[in-house]
């Protein structure tokens, strides 16, 4: 999970999809293509999107994410056109739309460990929360939830054909520098937590702490260790090789 892995750069991403859309960019005349989702007009959704769409209405409705984080994915998704059509038009095939090499184990492996880390771990601790009464773990932990749903069905929007690399660029740094903010009030609000006046169990006052802590460490990584410094000019360095190659 670090939105910049696989083929079409997915932050949260299946090793089976992950493999789907390889092969959908690279197809076998003698062997039928299955369907992407990134590639195919027929599918607009994938279920990987819809279960973020169904964590993202249930955060926001629940009260749990501020305006701001909900103003953020609005402006996002406009901020996201806009880039294409005025700065950054698509001028890449799908052929060489693919950044890393999907079948990199190391890579998959990374994307597993965020997508436990990132967004299964934490939506377990916010309905322990909820059974456990404790209303501020889940506050500080749902807009960390709800910015990474939002991410991974944004990204599942502008890693299709229709899109250039720079704006799929965008996406995971775009929301994982806002997520950065949203994990420090969640460091915060754990850490200061006492136990006594804690109405949770002493087991999730620690794992609250530990997946925070976790969560920060591996996305700070993410942003400063893997997309800026990697990611973001492979990408770049792509899309304007493409162009000067046009231009010739």
């Amino acid at each position: 999970m670090s939105g910049g892995v696989g083929p079409t750069c997915n932050d949260i991403s299946l090793p089976s999809e992950e493999v789907q859309g390889h092969e959908s960019s690279h197809p076998n005349p003698l062997k039928p293509v299955p369907s992407a989702a990134h590639s195919s007009p027929s599918r607009f959704l994938t279920l990987r999107q819809l279960n973020c769409l169904a964590v993202m209405i249930i955060t926001a409705a629940s009260g749990m994410v501020s305006l701001e984080d909900i103003v953020f994915l609005l402006f996002s998704i406009v901020y996201m056109y806009l880039l294409l059509k005025v700065a950054f038009p698509n001028i890449n095939s799908p052929k060489d739309s693919m950044v890393f090499d999907p079948r990199n184990k190391i890579l998959r492996l990374y994307v597993t460990v965020g997508a436990i880390a990132g967004l299964y771990l934490p939506v377990a601790y916010i309905f322990e929360g909820i059974l456990e009464g404790d209303k501020e773990g889940i506050q500080a932990a749902a807009p960390h939830v709800f910015l990474l749903a939002s991410q991974v069905f944004m990204e599942g929007l502008a890693f299709s054909d229709r899109f250039s690399i720079p704006v799929r660029v965008y996406v995971p740094v775009f929301y994982n520098s806002r997520r950065i903010f949203t994990l420090v009030d969640w460091l915060r609000s754990e850490f200061s937590k006492t136990y006594g006046e804690y109405p949770g169990s002493a087991r999730r006052l620690y794992v609250g702490r530990v997946l925070a802590l976790a969560n920060m460490a591996f996305w700070c990584f993410n942003l400063f260790g893997f997309l800026l410094p990697v990611y973001l000019p492979k990408a770049f360095k792509m899309y304007y090789t493409t162009q000067s190659k046009l231009k010739d």
